[in-house]
C-alpha cells in the first residue's frame, strides 16, 4: 500500500476536520476586512441618526416616528447584515472565514467598548478636576476623599456593607438550600419560592415595605406603626428611632439587602448541591462521616467554586447599593455609602470631581471582584 505524500502547497491543521475551512489567517488584508466588517454597522447607525433628523423633532407625529424607526431600526440593520454576509460569502473561503465572526460580533463589541470605555476614561479625567468639571486639580479630590470624615464613614459603611451582606448571603442561601433538598418535592418548592419572592421586589420596595417595619413615631405622634417598635414596646420598652442609633442603623438597612439577595444565593448553590454525585456522599457514610461531616469534606468543596461566584457576585452588588441608603435615611445618621455619596456629590451639591473621583473609587474596588469572577466562571465551563 502506498502513502499519500503531501505537496508543499497542501496545509494541514491540528484539531480541524479535513476539509473544513480554518479561520486563522493573520494576513494584513484579513485584518483589514475584520476592522472594516465591525465598523460598517456603527458608522451606519450614526449615519441614520443624524439623516433622520425629523425622529428628534418633537413637533414630529409619533406614529411616524414609531414607524420610521421601527423600518430603519429592525429592517435597516436586517437588510444591512444580509448584505454583509452576502459579501463575506464572496471572499475566498479561508478569508471569509476568518472574517465572519467580527461581521457579527465586531459591532456589538465596537458599540459595547464605545459606551463603556470612553465614559470611564471620560469619568477619570473629570476626578482630576474641580466642582465644575474644568481646572484641573490633580489627586486633591482623592485626597480629600481619605481624609474628610464624611467621606471616610461612607468608605467605612461601604467596607462594612461588603464583609457582612455576602457572608451572611451566602451562608442563609446554602443553609436553605441544604436543609430544603432534605424535604418533599412540592414542599421544597413551596419554601424555595417564598425565599426567592423577595428577589422579585425593587430595593426601593423591599425598602418601602422595611420601613414600616422600623417606622418610629415620637412620643405625643400618635401609635408606634412599625412592628420592630410594635414587639419592643410589647415587651415592657420604650420605643426607638432604630434608624437613627449608631452602627445598628447600619446594620438594620443592611437586613433589606440580605432579605432581597438570599434567595438569589439559594437558588444558584441549591443547583450546584444537586449536582453532587451521590457516590461521593454515599462513599464519605460508608467511611463513617455523619450528615454533617460529608456535608462539610464532600458537599461544600465539590461547590466551592459555585460558592465564588455568588460571593463575588452578591459582593459587587453590595458595593454598588445606593436605593436602599437614599429611601430609608438619605445618608444621614452615619448611613451614608460609597455609590449613596457619589450620587449626592454629582446632582445635590454639583460637585463634579468628587463624585468622579468616588466614582473610580468604586470602579478600582470591583474590578478585581469582576476579574475572579470571570476566572471562575471559565473554571466552570471548563469542567462542562
Amino acid at each position: 500500500m502506498s502513502t499519500p505524500t503531501l505537496n508543499q502547497d497542501d496545509e494541514v491543521e491540528v484539531g480541524r476536520p479535513h476539509g473544513q475551512p480554518g479561520s486563522h489567517d493573520h494576513s494584513p488584508q484579513v485584518w483589514l476586512l475584520r476592522l472594516l466588517s465591525a465598523l460598517i454597522v456603527p458608522a451606519v447607525l450614526v449615519i441614520f441618526f443624524f439623516t433622520f433628523e425629523f425622529l428628534q423633532d418633537p413637533s414630529t407625529n409619533k406614529v411616524l416616528q414609531i414607524l420610521v424607526a421601527i423600518l430603519v431600526g429592525v429592517g435597516g440593520v436586517w437588510l444591512l447584515y444580509w448584505a454583509m454576509d452576502r459579501l463575506v460569502n464572496s471572499l475566498p473561503e479561508r478569508a471569509g472565514a476568518g472574517v465572519r465572526p467580527f461581521v457579527f460580533a465586531g459591532p456589538a463589541m465596537i458599540l459595547l467598548g464605545f459606551y463603556l470605555i470612553y465614559p470611564t476614561i471620560d469619568t477619570i479625567i473629570t476626578s482630576l478636576r474641580d466642582a465644575d468639571g474644568e481646572a484641573f486639580v490633580g489627586l486633591a479630590n482623592y485626597q480629600l476623599i481619605f481624609t474628610e470624615s464624611t467621606y471616610l464613614i461612607s468608605l467605612r459603611n461601604s467596607f462594612i456593607w461588603a464583609v457582612v451582606v455576602p457572608i451572611v448571603c451566602v451562608a442563609a442561601g446554602l443553609a436553605v438550600a441544604t436543609l430544603a433538598d432534605l424535604l418533599p418535592k412540592r414542599s421544597e418548592q413551596f419554601f424555595k419560592s417564598l425565599i426567592f419572592l423577595p428577589m422579585a421586589v425593587s430595593f426601593v420596595g423591599a425598602s418601602a415595605v422595611f420601613f414600616f417595619i422600623y417606622s418610629f413615631r415620637p412620643e405625643g405622634f400618635g401609635e408606634q406603626i412599625g412592628l420592630l417598635n410594635a414587639i419592643w414596646v410589647g415587651l415592657g420598652n420604650q420605643a426607638v428611632d432604630w434608624l437613627r442609633v449608631p452602627l445598628w442603623n447600619n446594620l438594620f438597612l443592611m437586613v433589606i439587602l440580605i432579605w432581597t439577595q438570599t434567595g438569589f444565593a439559594m437558588i444558584i448553590l441549591s443547583a450546584a448541591i444537586k449536582g453532587v454525585p451521590d457516590d461521593l456522599l454515599e462513599a464519605a457514610r460508608i467511611d463513617g462521616a455523619n450528615e454533617w461531616q460529608a456535608f462539610r469534606r464532600v458537599t461544600v468543596p465539590t461547590i466551592a467554586s459555585t460558592i465564588v461566584v455568588v460571593w463575588t457576585t452578591i459582593l459587587i452588588t453590595t458595593w454598588k447599593v445606593y436605593d436602599i441608603v437614599a429611601v430609608m435615611t438619605g445618608g444621614r445618621d452615619g448611613t451614608s455609602v460609597v455609590a449613596e455619596r457619589m450620587v449626592t456629590e454629582f446632582f445635590d451639591f454639583e460637585n463634579n470631581g468628587v463624585g468622579a473621583a468616588l466614582a473610580v473609587v468604586l470602579l478600582i474596588v470591583v474590578t478585581p471582584i469582576l476579574v475572579v469572577n470571570i476566572k471562575r466562571f471559565q473554571q466552570q465551563e471548563a469542567l462542562r
